[in-house]
């Protein structure tokens, strides 16, 4: 068992203190008579005054000086006990004292009249000593007793961190299991850190051919996308000891606590050199000193910087980093010597989700009619944690309904889980609601099929999920990294195929609401296109806007108000000329249209292979007749038994009107 130094260390002062005033309070209430005052309590006479009860308890101690002899006991004067002490010259030595005094150390009573003596100056002392002990000890008790609960209290509120170790090192050292074939979709970016890998293992070799290992790597992505889990592979691969930490972690309310901080865990890395800190989030820490935000961070940053490289050396640290705002790091942070390398992670494609939907699948029953390949194809833009929360979705949805094995229909129902929130199957929605939203998404679908640039369209659904009536699952028809003009004006065009689609079939005065979310795609990728992109024809090749430029949200805009009225007026013309497209487009495919809506009035869900169906046969699909008979069936087997419910009524009510008219016949009579 670890003893704890500091506890005991404190116990024993506090134990020292308690002794202290109990030897100071005692000693307080000491009443010093003199020997003629311990004489007359002692000797027999007639004196005036009131007859008072004096009582001489046992314990009395005698010491002896050169010419002094000292007595020490305590006596009860009508119930109070006073410790008394008197010093006695040799020139009062005599016998008759002498003899008095020494057998007094026995209990004794004696009556005495006692007025006069000077034992009345000490009265105010005369109380009980532990009712005197306990009323001035009882406010210090108070005070240490608080000043423990709430140093407790502050602890607590901390994350267990005492309030005198907040300048305390608070990474925590773990060794990784993780290795690079737990992860997956990223092979260039883990050949980038194999090298970090060989030089923790095998250091040596780098120093013999004179290179220097890269002192720091960044890592840059989206979130999701497998920054952190890459930084647990290198410590797994490497077999090093893992300091990781949150960049939020280094700050506190008190000036100089981060940088103690840092300095801390870095002493705590060399002891265990090699080894990796990994700092997660590290824009928390590393902003911009020229920011007035990050002023209480600067100090934090300064230490950072040093530790990273200054005059000191540290010989076998890695330091790795995530974040998901670069442009908001400071430069110094980033040059050479700090961080040598840097290691971007973007959104996964078509292969590198297949990858990873197959790595998470290694310890789930999926049935072998999945074809990950058609599942990555569904999920555009997903991050390799998006994959893995859908594999997990289907997995809880398929123990949900007893099935022993994760089928399409599990994944398919968790895509849409992950992208829309569950299905709100028991809203309540009019037909006149629904035939209203299955028009709209037909709209947004049919301008996918029909527009060369425009996005496929994967699934139509008009079931609620989150705040969505219904929605269109798009996905480009190639992946790629560069958008063209043309491709943007038809992703507009796309967003504003649903409300095209109402204003055809109920007419522009009954436009709904339903086109709100489609309204603010459209227009951010409108204003993007001009103050970003440059794909203005009036304004030109000009960038107006940064688009990552919000360190200083609060300063003046660089745009004048001539220019601002010119993007405002553009933004206008690209929209109404997109507007008209779609426009153009469904009133010229109004037959694909209806079978489009009759498809989702009737089945709710239509997925793509029944969506190219309508497209090339330009007609309903096998499953959307075999739903309408089957509905049709079952709106015959209602009628039949409402109508047959009503003759009963009928009947009923007749054969009370036959009760009410015989008995009314012998009244009339």
């Amino acid at each position: 068992m670890k003893i704890n130094w500091m506890v005991i260390l404190v116990l024993i002062l506090f134990l020292a203190f308690i002794g202290f005033l109990l030897w100071y309070f005692l000693k307080g209430n000491v009443v010093k008579l003199s020997s003629t005052e311990l004489y007359n309590l002692f000797k027999d006479g007639v004196l005036p005054g009131d007859t008072n009860q004096v009582v001489f308890n046992g314990g009395l101690s005698v010491s002896f000086g050169p010419n002094t002899l000292t007595l020490n006991g305590y006596l009860t004067v009508n119930g109070k006990m006073i410790h008394y002490a008197s010093t006695i010259s040799n020139k009062y030595w005599d016998d008759q004292i002498y003899g008095m005094l020494l057998p007094s150390g026995a209990t004794g009573a004696i009556a005495s009249k006692v007025n006069g003596l000077k034992y009345w100056d000490y009265d105010s002392q005369a109380v009980s000593i532990w009712k005197n002990l306990l009323v001035n000890l009882l406010p210090i008790l108070i005070l240490v007793f608080g000043s423990f609960w709430l140093m407790t209290r502050l602890t607590k509120s901390s994350g267990g961190m005492s309030p005198f170790s907040m300048g305390k090192n608070r990474a925590k050292t773990q060794k990784s299991d993780t290795k690079f074939s737990d992860v997956a979709g990223i092979k260039e970016e883990k050949q980038e850190l194999e090298e970090i890998v060989d030089y923790l293992k095998f250091p040596q070799r780098y120093s013999q051919m004179g290179a220097r290992t890269p002192k720091g790597v960044l890592l840059v992505g989206p979130p999701g996308t497998g920054k952190t889990l890459l930084a647990k592979a290198v410590a797994g691969e490497a077999g090093v000891p893992f300091f990781s930490i949150s960049g939020a972690e280094f700050e506190e309310v008190f000036v100089g606590v981060g940088a103690s901080r840092v300095r801390e865990m870095f002493n705590a890395a060399k002891k265990t050199a090699p080894c990796i800190i990994f700092i997660d989030e590290i824009d928390a820490v590393g902003r911009k000193r020229a920011s007035a935000a990050t002023t209480a961070n600067e100090q934090t940053l300064n230490q950072l910087l040093v530790e990273m490289d200054g005059f000191q050396t540290n010989v076998g640290i890695i330091i790795m980093a995530a974040t998901n705002r670069r442009d908001v790091l400071d430069d110094a942070l980033l040059r050479p010597g700090r961080f040598d390398r840097e290691i971007t992670l973007s959104w996964p494609d078509i292969k590198e989700r297949e990858a990873i939907l197959r790595l998470h699948a290694r310890n789930k029953n999926i049935s072998p009619k999945v074809n990950f390949q058609r599942i990555a194809e569904r999920t555009p833009g997903f991050s390799g944690a998006q994959l893995e929360n859908v594999l997990n979705e289907a997995t809880l949805l398929a123990v949900r309904h007893n099935k022993n094995v994760i089928g399409l229909v599990e994944i398919d129902e968790a895509i849409d889980r992950v992208v829309g929130g569950p299905a709100k199957t028991s809203r309540v929605i009019t037909d006149r609601d629904k035939q209203i939203v299955s028009y709209h998404e037909a709209g947004h679908a049919l301008i996918g099929l029909k527009l060369e640039h425009a996005s496929k369209v994967q699934k139509v659904t008009i079931i609620p999920r989150g705040q969505a009536g219904g929605y269109t699952i798009m996905t480009p028809k190639e992946e790629t990294m560069f958008y063209s003009k043309m491709h943007l004006l038809a992703t507009i065009t796309g967003y504003l195929g649903g409300r095209a689609s109402e204003e055809i079939i109920f007419g522009k005065p009954n436009v709904t609401t339903g086109a709100h979310d489609d309204l603010e795609k459209a227009t951010n990728i409108a204003r993007r296109m001009i103050t970003e992109y440059g794909m203005s024809e009036d304004l030109g090749l000009a960038q107006f806007e940064n688009p990552r430029d919000d360190m200083m949200p609060f300063a003046k805009s660089t745009i004048s108000n001539n220019i601002a009225n010119r993007i405002d007026d553009e933004i206008k013309q690209n929209l109404e000329e997109c507007y008209k497209e779609a426009l153009k487009v469904i009133k010229a495919n109004r037959k694909t249209l209806d079978l489009l809506a009759t498809s989702l009035m009737t089945l709710e869900t239509i997925t793509a292979e029944q969506i190219e169906y309508i497209n090339v046969h330009n007609k309903l699909p096998q499953e959307v007749l075999d739903r309408q008979k089957e509905l049709d069936r079952e709106k015959l087997i209602k009628s039949k038994v409402d109508e047959q419910a009503e003759n009963e009524k009928e009947s009923d009510d007749a054969a009370d009107d036959s009760d009410e008219t015989i008995t009314a016949k012998p009244k009339k009579k």
